[in-house]
């Protein structure tokens, strides 16, 4: 049985940042995870891929996305072409013109935090 998938658009390598968290929450609950950063090489031990296009699956289970609402609406058409059943816009990457188009797109996009719906708290304890 095969593992679920990740794409998580925006990760970092600081581990303060949400798109770190993600990375490592998803890694934990067993997910194959695929950072996806131009200006990274490697996060958490994972290879990470400057683009969304280059992750080596044909569909992912969700995309976790962490960018701000003007960048997603440029990426918003590369994002489509990859099939991902959910889309995950975090905290501080949507608005509804975000929402709009993304769904006018095709894809299942969810206004949340990815790492919540795991049932894990992002916040350190």
């Amino acid at each position: 049985m095969s593992r679920p998938t990740i794409a998580v658009v925006g990760a970092s390598s600081d581990q303060r940042k949400f798109g770190n968290k993600c990375v490592r929450a998803y890694k934990l609950h067993g997910y194959d995870v695929y950072p996806v950063n131009p200006d990274e090489r490697e996060i958490e031990g994972l290879p990470v891929y400057r683009t969304l296009a280059e992750v080596p699956v044909a569909e992912l289970d969700r995309v976790s996305i962490y960018l701000p609402p003007d960048v997603c609406l440029q990426v918003l058409p590369e994002l489509a072409k990859k099939p991902a059943r959910q889309v995950w816009f975090n905290p501080g990457s949507s608005n509804a013109a975000v929402l709009e188009k993304a769904r006018a797109l095709g894809m299942n996009a969810i206004a949340g935090c990815s790492i919540v719906d795991l049932g894990t708290s992002p916040r350190p304890h």
